[in-house]
This record gives C-alpha cells, structure tokens and sequence, in this order.
C-alpha cells in the first residue's frame, strides 16, 4: 500500500489489520453500528468498512486527531464511516447515548488507569443490553509480560506517561465485570496482542 503523505498513517495500523478485520467480521456481522474510541489516523474506520459495508461505523477522538480521520474518510468514499465525534473518555457526558458495539484498539495502555477507569464506567451505561465491547491492544497475564518487546513497549510509554502502562487482564476483566460486561471470548493475536471481546448483560 502506497502512503500518502498528506494524511496521518500508522504502520502498526497497516500490519494489524486483516487480524483485527477477521475478528470483527465474526462478531459485528449483524450489528448496524459501533462507536470506535480513540480512532487515531482514521485507518481502521476506513479499512473495516470497506469489508463490513452494512456497519455504520462511528469515529470519535480527542479534537487534535479530527483532521487526519477526516482526511481518511474523505478520500476513502465510503458512506458507511462517520465524521468523528470529539470524545474525552474522561467526560461526565458522551456524544453517543447508546450503540451495539464499541471498539477500540491500542488505547488502554496509553490512557492512564483513571481514564481506563473512567472508561469503563462509560461503557457500561452507553452499550445496549447485549452489545459488544471489542478491545485490541497488549495485555499482561498473572502480572508477567508475555514477550520481551511488550517490556520495551511498557518502559518506553512509562517513560512518556508514569501513569500509563500494559494493564493486566485479570484486573481490567474484574473492571468490566463491575460494569456489567461479560467475556466472551481472549484471543491470542499476531506480535504479542490479544483481541478481548465482553458482551453487555441484558437488561433485568
């Protein structure tokens, strides 16, 4: 694929992406719509909309990413990805008030563990009973690292953010849990990754 320049472009985003399009198109196949958090370059919106044409896929980010997911849905022509809401996982109020599925790829360790925190509460209340909640990134298990380039990865974000980090699964699965999200389903990924899908419980 030929990068142009004029847009923001990610090489992880380029890498991952047919293992995180295989994973997608099993669980969003009936779904109409799914909120993605922290959308980046804009790359993953267009790229899995091209292959899940029926799905409405809503990018949001912090305001500084606008014009670079613009930028790809723009150029991309598709119709089924939608302009990016500003969302601060952070925020008291989202601009989405309830969707199907929410997905969100690399962002848990980038985020301090407050707005992971943060997140989830969000999360909780903004899925519909019996949606999807889909997250790629690196997790630790038993509070070991699981390759000797997710410790790199980890010292070099530190580094950035001391309040930043790869989060141990078995806490951030006891905080969906809190959250009234199930999981569905952990599975190993392509360079030391994992894909973790919840589902939301259904309403008493």
């Amino acid at each position: 694929m030929d990068q142009d320049d004029s847009k923001p472009f990610a090489p992880s985003c380029e890498r991952n992406k047919d293992a995180i399009l295989s994973v997608l198109q099993r669980y969003l196949v009936s779904a109409s719509e799914v909120l993605e958090i922290g959308s980046g370059t804009g790359q993953h919106a267009v790229y899995m909309c091209q292959h899940l044409a029926d799905l409405h896929w809503q990018t949001s980010d912090l305001l500084a990413q606008h014009t670079g997911i613009s930028a790809w849905i723009r150029d991309s022509g598709l119709t089924n990805v939608i302009e990016p809401l500003a969302l601060d996982v952070n925020a008291g109020t989202w601009p989405v008030a309830s969707t199907e599925a929410i997905y969100t790829a690399n962002t848990l360790h980038i985020m301090s563990w407050g707005s992971v925190q943060a997140m989830f509460s969000r999360i909780g209340q903004t899925l519909k009973p019996n949606g999807l909640l889909l997250i790629y990134g690196p997790f630790n298990y038993a509070g070991q690292f699981t390759s000797e380039g997710n410790v790199r990865l980890d010292e070099f974000i530190k580094g950035n953010n001391s309040d930043s980090g790869i989060r141990d699964f078995e806490v951030v699965n006891a905080l969906a849990t809190a959250n009234a999200l199930t999981l569905v389903e952990d599975i190993e990924m392509p360079a030391n990754n994992r894909f973790l899908v919840w589902r939301r419980d259904s309403a008493e």
